[in-house]
């Protein structure tokens, strides 16, 4: 993936340090990083340089407290700058950022078919058409 002339990598399943979430850890369903970002971090990694945290609702009774409440503090805290929800339930884009105490002070929520502008340091428009053939 490509951004802003860097050259981003979004690597699926990244363990990071949270410490408002449930035990300090969450397994992010991807992370977009600097190309080599995470190398040499270990399974459980600072969230230092990471640019933007991505969750995709799982279809469970825990999705709205781990995806939607939960897991947005987590990232926030942890100083994050960005969050990505792909909320299936839904069929929506939450485009969080401006993390702030803990929480992030802005958040934006589109229909997945809208492009949305996921903000600096990420700064990357993104078409969510093809997310409609992901949801059951």
């Amino acid at each position: 993936m490509v951004g802003a002339g860097r050259n981003l990598w979004l690597h699926a399943e990244s363990g990071l340090k949270t410490e408002r979430y449930r035990k300090g850890r969450a397994r992010a369903d991807g992370v977009l990083v600097p190309v080599g970002g995470l190398k040499g971090r270990g399974e459980w990694s600072d969230a230092d340089g990471d640019l933007m945290a991505v969750e995709v609702t799982s279809y469970d009774a825990d999705t709205h407290q781990r995806d939607r409440v939960e897991k947005p503090d987590g990232y926030a805290a942890a100083g994050i700058p960005v969050h990505l929800l792909i909320d299936r339930d839904d069929c929506s884009v939450v485009v969080f950022d401006q993390p702030e105490d803990g929480r992030y002070r802005h958040a934006e929520k589109v229909p997945f078919g809208a492009a949305v502008k996921l903000p600096d340091p990420v700064n990357i428009t993104l078409d969510t058409e093809p997310l409609k053939e992901f949801v059951d």
